[in-house]
């Protein structure tokens, strides 16, 4: 079965590895960059298979034109791929409200709006994927990646409360939670324009982590991010959430176990019986 795709963020990374794997396995394929003109070898080399649109993920207009262009080129959107993303490394003091917005547009107000474009697309079809490209840290709240971490725990949130409204329509939703890839991401990240020196000790393994990415060779490169994206799509019975990458499960078997130690402290604290509040008794209302 051939596929029509549309990827957002294209121009480097995983947006870019799995857009050339889709036109290689054949399928059709609508790549997004910002910059188009960073993808013309993608072009060169699928010049029937592969168109590129300018996009800029927060931007209402080309969002609606990049939909458009996958009608025009293609016939629809068989698959959306809401790849575009920014890192923003700042503790929640030293974040501001300017640039909390600003990350939570491009990381969920963005795959939303495309989210909602391309959905009468499937619906009328009567099939359909959303690959929503998450991250661990869309179920792991890392220090220094505050508002990073928000975008992502909302992205998993709409998508799992999207993959129940759709599911009557053929459409099938997934969040793919990458773990630590070689890529630019590390080096790309902004930080907040106020920085206090007191944060260093709980953030400053963290940047430090995350700035090496792109010549860690322990870290997955992807094309294997890739490749589970074409398998993910492929597969009729591929969970609601994937993690992919060497540390991903590593990571997240962690965090399930402080979860689940975590609630069951909480249920103990709970049911205590000696921090159980007296009998709520009703005032007696005076009368005259």
């Amino acid at each position: 079965m051939t596929r029509r795709w549309l990827v957002t963020g294209c121009s480097s990374g995983l947006g870019r590895a799995l857009a050339d794997a889709a036109a290689e396995a054949g399928d059709l394929v609508i790549a997004t960059a910002r910059r188009p003109a960073t993808l013309n070898d993608l072009v060169d080399r699928y010049p029937d298979r592969l168109s590129t649109v300018a996009l800029d993920v927060c931007d209402a207009d080309q969002c609606e034109a990049a939909v458009a262009h996958a009608v025009d080129r293609f016939g629809g959107v068989d698959v959306l791929v809401n790849n575009a993303g920014s890192g923003l490394f700042g503790a929640v003091e030293e974040v501001s409200d300017d640039e909390l917005r600003e990350q939570l547009e491009v990381l969920t107000v963005a795959p939303w709006r495309l989210t909602r474009l391309t959905l009468p697309l499937m619906r009328r079809q009567g099939y359909g994927h959303i690959v929503n490209v998450s991250s661990i840290a869309g179920r792991i709240g890392l220090p220094g990646l505050s508002a990073y971490v928000a975008g992502k725990y909302a992205l998993e949130g709409m998508s799992q409360a999207l993959a129940a409204e759709v599911a009557p329509f053929g459409i099938r939703v997934h969040a793919v939670e990458p773990g630590g890839f070689a890529t630019r991401y590390g080096t790309s990240l902004t930080e907040a324009a106020h920085r206090i020196p007191a944060y260093a000790q709980s953030t400053g393994d963290v940047e430090a982590g995350l700035r090496g990415m792109s010549t860690n060779p322990d870290l997955t490169h992807p094309e294997v991010f890739a490749h589970h994206v074409l398998r993910l799509v492929a597969s009729p019975t591929a969970p609601l959430r994937v993690p992919i990458g060497a540390d991903a499960y590593t990571f997240l078997e962690a965090a399930e176990a402080a979860g689940t130690a975590e609630l069951a402290a909480a249920q103990a604290f709970i049911e205590d019986s000696a921090e159980r509040p007296a009998t709520y008794t009703a005032p007696v209302t005076p009368t005259a």
